[in-house]
């Protein structure tokens, strides 16, 4: 049997051999081959910032804390990789101090020696780097939500009353003032609930708190709430003197007729009205009626307040008349309509009034009811529009 030696040809054989290699590498390319993939939205990690913090300084990033990352490989391990395999970090030792860039390194250790190379884009990290500061406010509460029908809130009062605010001195300068929001809904009895921080510049702005710290600790804000029962009153005026010869009071009006008060329910309960006392009106020698407006706030019984402060002003009216007439104020919509066609309807203003005024003897006057005496009779107006109506009233003898 003839033998080979390995050496027979070995020129040949190397030859071929690195041409099967170049084959090989040439079928992986075109079977595998290396390309390009983007990740977008890849967060940032900051290392090494005591370098800035143990000075006293603080930092920011100006834009955005995440980069776009290229990553270079073949089709295979493209195809594995998440953007959670994906880990960028700017070393703050790295900084260039004059424009605050920082490099952006991009590893990703799972597939450490299998891909090409990974770029962020961009490749730098801007920082601003600043003084801090420390700024304290006073917290004032603010009721968020709606408290259950028939009751109002009171006084509120914020535990702790002060809150510390440490960050960039540019951000503390935003800040305006500081409030406990607390949420209220559907509560009814006196309560203490947590509340939340809120920040405000002087426009009235939220200032964000991402770069800020505060020394509430894990107690955090809560807020004392009084809640209070309300209830609509009628007010009511004693009136004081006596009109001129001839003349007499027949009565009084207030405008409006009813105000909200609140206070604690046992108080409340046993308020029926609020009255206005003798002192404040006078008709004396009067022989028209006298108008004036009174802001009942003083008159509100201890323990009770207006829901709406502004509501406090009412203008009473004393009636003035002469002897022997009477004025009544009837409501439009209380007239009763005769003979109305079918296919019409009748609309007017709400709440308007026309007034009557009666003469003869006081006694009967004074008991004089015409709540079902005056109407209109509409048999005449069969076509829309508007029309001044002849009013008719029917009187007792």
């Amino acid at each position: 049997m003839k033998k080979y030696k390995l050496t027979t040809n070995l020129g040949l054989k190397i030859i071929a051999f690195v041409f099967s290699a170049f084959l090989w590498l040439i079928v992986v390319n075109l079977d595998n081959p290396v390309s390009s993939r983007t990740f977008t939205e890849i967060p940032v990690t900051i290392v090494n910032d005591d370098i800035i913090t143990s000075a006293g300084d603080v930092y920011q990033v100006v834009g955005e804390q995440t980069v776009s990352v290229v990553v270079y490989a073949n089709r295979e391990v493209r195809q594995h990789l998440s953007p959670d395999d994906i880990v960028a970090t700017a070393d703050i030792r790295e900084m260039d101090t004059s424009t605050g860039l920082v490099p952006i390194t991009i590893t990703i250790p799972d597939y450490s020696g299998q891909y090409q190379s990974a770029e962020a884009v961009p490749r730098n990290l801007q920082i601003q780097r600043e003084k801090s500061g420390r700024k304290v406010l006073a917290l004032t509460a603010d009721a968020d939500g709606v408290e259950r029908d028939g009751y109002v809130i009171g006084e509120m009062t914020v535990h702790p009353e002060n809150v510390t605010i440490t960050g960039p001195e540019s951000v503390l300068d935003q800040i305006d003032r500081a409030v406990a929001l607390v949420d209220v809904e559907g509560i009814s009895e006196d309560e203490e609930r947590p509340a939340e921080l809120k920040l405000y510049d002087a426009n009235g702005n939220i200032v964000t708190q991402n770069q800020l710290e505060n020394n509430l600790g894990d107690d955090g804000l809560t807020v004392s709430i009084e809640v209070l029962k309300k209830k609509s009153v009628p007010v009511v005026a004693d009136i004081l003197g006596t009109p001129a010869e001839g003349y007499q009071y027949t009565g009084f009006t207030t405008e409006p007729e009813t105000v909200q008060i609140c206070g604690k329910s046992g108080v409340v309960d046993d308020v029926e009205e609020i009255v206005i006392p003798s002192s404040v009106i006078s008709i004396d020698g009067a022989d028209s009626p006298v108008e004036q407006t009174v802001n009942i706030s003083s008159y509100l019984p201890e323990g009770i307040s207006l829901v709406e402060e502004s509501t406090g002003n009412i203008t009473v009216t004393a009636v003035i008349e002469r002897e022997g007439t009477r004025t009544i104020d009837f409501l439009v919509s209380s007239i009763i309509i005769n003979n109305l066609s079918e296919d019409m309807q009748v609309s007017y203003q709400p709440d308007a009034e026309i007034k009557l005024t009666f003469s003869g003897d006081q006694e009967k006057l004074n008991v004089l009811d015409i709540s079902n005496a005056v109407s209109v009779n509409l048999e005449t107006y069969t076509r829309p529009g508007t029309y001044d109506v002849p009013v008719r009233v029917d009187l007792p003898d």
